[in-house]
């Protein structure tokens, strides 16, 4: 394991970045209801980092013990619990303040014991009506298997019915989602909005559910869930496609292993020993004691309630004037590269070139790179349109794309079946690049038009991450980009790349040598400096680098939004070095490498964090951003993101998220809103240009 003098354990670093959406929870200036969807953002996170990371830990443990060696790994999962469980009671402090905050707005959040008896009676017609039929009571039995049986992350309600002859107990799915989380009630006062978990709407249903069935004297109920290890084998058998291996082997992680499991404290511990039993929970397994309420993440859908400005406002979609004032997306590529920032700009302009391409008489053929895309994709819908209307169409379907799996699976049936030629990429290596590639015929010539980008072609993902999408018809970085795609096709090729930065190719190779041309420019005097943003930096290789930089002189400027393996700020090893995360109401997710180069910058755009995972077992895309106006652009967005006073947290060596601090007279910078700010003024700067030279140009014409 790592020194933890020198790097941050990337789990430790990870539960820092969800403390830091933790902050944006209990921060005041940001609208209540966002701050109580914070909470749902932070508990889908929380969710997803056992099912993956712990879990991983967990296995390094038992395959250490084997070795001797595990030690280390358990004193790492013992100080992830632990700083889990204390996170968790500062998360249950901000619900509760959250719930007080509500109230003082007139929107109460009440239980089955703080209703009148008109609501109760409203609550229980209501459960006949529309939840009665989602119940299916599991009675706990000596035999049932409920590590088999229980769902990952639904939450349950845990059913004790008492007698004197013995205890009976029952397990009842939380139908959330068929049935909304939150119900709302009438309430008893003008002007109130009373809300009711589904949790409690099924308690004060109990009765309903089991007499008659059962005798009892007294029954109650406590919340659990379980998160299992998403891990799964792929076992691959010449008697079996990969749609079929790999439906195979999603089935694993249904009856995966738990690796925590969460109930409400209030629940008696002789029945906390009885559920850990069943599940077969080890002493390296997280027990989690909560509040009444799991599955946080139902608040990312809490309802719309009370005035407008609980709620952020929303930013209208940039226009671009390149593609709105073009008579085709093709003749505005063509022009000139264009540079997109989403979700500031609409994700439509992307959409339209797919929709415009399927129809379009000189498109020959389209490849695309399928990651992660919408549950209603207008993105799948164009292709198959295309390939109706005879265009050759190749569609890379990333099947390992992790909790996509299943929808990626449907995805590629659909494109089959449709006529589509589905790739699915390596089985060794993740397919994790934003490429498409749209070839025409162009006055007998072939032209390509590329897009290359740094997030999904997802509708939905687009209109709350910010991404960069660049498009350009360069020939030499479209002609790279074909290559790109003839590897995923024929592996055993090894295309060079002069321009792109391609995982696992040359990608790792060429950053150390920019960042080695950096550390020796600073040793004879030259100017030197690396600025970067990524999602997350955990790559130790990476890091040796930058702490080799920043000993040498080299001035390194980075925002990282997740974890972060460095260790800012450490005297002769990282001084140089100073880092800031950014939460806000868009999840940052751009890579951007800017290097100075002598006072010539590179800079590129990427889908590659700056982990071990993206560099060497993915394929992963690069590509150097050329055009001065547009590297102009992204390094004024860079510079707005480096000044922001309000919404960056500073990455230090101990991880403290301490907010930056605006100087007494500095003016207050949000970045995310400074950024609309500026991109909306700089189209209608471009707008009026162009439309004066285009006027220019008309009348020039008519007076001839």
């Amino acid at each position: 394991m790592e020194n933890m003098n020198t790097y941050i354990p990337k789990e430790i670093s990870w539960l820092s970045f969800n403390a830091r959406v933790l902050q944006e929870a209990s921060d005041k200036s940001v609208p209540l209801i966002e701050r109580v969807r914070f909470l749902g953002i932070y508990s889908s996170n929380q969710d997803e980092f056992f099912k993956v990371r712990v879990a991983d830990l967990k296995r390094q443990i038992i395959i250490n013990k084997e070795k001797g060696n595990s030690e280390e790994t358990a004193k790492l999962l013992r100080k992830v619990q632990s700083t889990t469980s204390d996170y968790q009671k500062v998360m249950n402090k901000i619900y509760n303040d959250l719930l007080d905050e509500l109230a003082k707005k007139k929107i109460f959040l009440k239980d089955e014991n703080q209703i009148n008896e008109e609501q109760k009676k409203w609550i229980k017609s209501y459960f006949k009506r529309h939840v009665l039929k989602h119940i299916r009571p599991v009675i706990v039995t000596e035999s049932i298997d409920l590590v088999s049986f229980l769902k990952d992350q639904y939450t349950y309600l845990l059913v004790k019915m008492f007698n004197k002859k013995g205890d009976t107990y029952a397990l009842i799915e939380i139908p959330s989602d068929t049935v909304p989380r939150f119900i709302r009630m009438p309430s008893d006062t003008e002007g109130e909005t009373t809300l009711m978990f589904l949790d409690n709407v099924i308690r004060i249903g109990l009765d309903t559910i089991f007499k008659g069935y059962f005798d009892y004297d007294n029954i109650e109920a406590y919340s659990i869930k379980m998160n299992r290890d998403a891990e799964y084998d792929l076992q691959s058998s010449v008697d079996k496609g990969v749609l079929e291996t790999m439906s195979d082997s999603l089935k694993q992680r249904l009856n995966a292993k738990p690796v925590r499991f969460a109930y409400d404290r209030a629940m008696p511990k002789d029945i906390v020993e009885f559920m850990a039993g069943k599940l077969k929970m080890s002493e390296i397994d997280s027990l989690m004691p909560g509040n009444r309420y799991h599955n946080f993440k139902d608040f990312l859908s809490f309802p719309s309630v009370g005035s407008d400005d609980m709620e952020n406002p929303s930013l209208p979609s940039i226009h671009s004037t390149a593609f709105d004032l073009a008579a085709t997306p093709f003749e505005a590529i063509a022009q000139k590269d264009i540079l997109l920032y989403y979700p500031y700009y609409s994700f439509e302009y992307f959409t339209e070139v797919l929709r415009q391409a399927s129809y379009d008489p000189k498109v020959r053929s389209i490849k695309i790179n399928i990651y992660r895309v919408a549950s209603n994709s207008r993105v799948i819908d164009s292709l198959i349109d295309a390939a109706n209307n005879g265009k050759r169409v190749t569609v890379v379907v990333e099947l390992k794309a992790r909790f996509d799996e299943a929808n990626n699976i449907q995805w590629a049936s659909r494109l089959t079946n449709a006529g589509v030629k589905v790739l699915f990429g390596l089985p060794t290596l993740k397919i994790h690049s934003k490429l498409c590639l749209i070839t025409r015929k162009e006055n007998g010539k072939t032209v390509r038009y590329a897009h290359i980008g740094t997030g999904n072609f997802n509708e939905k993902t687009a209109k709350i991450y910010t991404d960069f999408a660049l498009f350009t018809v360069n020939p030499q970085i479209t002609a790279e980009v074909e290559n790109v795609f003839e590897f995923i096709e024929y592996p055993y090729t090894r295309p060079h790349f002069s321009n792109l930065l391609v995982s696992p190719i040359n990608a790792r190779k060429r950053i150390y040598a920019m960042i080695d041309r950096e550390i020796e420019n600073a040793l004879t005097g030259l100017p030197s400096y690396i600025n970067f943003k990524v999602n997350n930096l955990v790559d130790l290789g990476i890091v040796d680098r930058l702490y080799k930089a920043s000993q040498a002189g080299v001035k390194i400027r980075a925002v990282v939004r997740g974890m972060c393996s460095l260790r800012p700020g450490i005297e002769g090893l990282s001084d140089n070095i100073y880092i800031t995360s950014i939460v806000d109401r868009f999840l940052e997710h751009p890579r951007v490498m800017i290097f100075c180069n002598n006072n010539n910058p590179e800079l590129y755009i990427s889908s590659a964090d700056w982990m071990t995972r993206n560099l060497d077992y993915r394929i992963e895309v690069g590509a150097p951003v050329l055009d001065a106006d547009l590297r102009d652009r992204i390094n004024t967005i860079f510079r707005i993101q480096c000044n922001d006073n309000q919404k960056a947290r500073i990455i230090d060596k101990d991880q403290k998220n301490e907010y930056v601090k605006a100087g007494e007279n500095a003016v207050p910078v949000r970045s995310q809103i400074a950024i609309h700010t500026y991109l909306q003024q700089l189209e209608s700067k471009l707008y009026t240009e162009k439309t004066k030279n285009q006027d220019t140009a008309s009348n020039k014409k008519n007076s001839k």
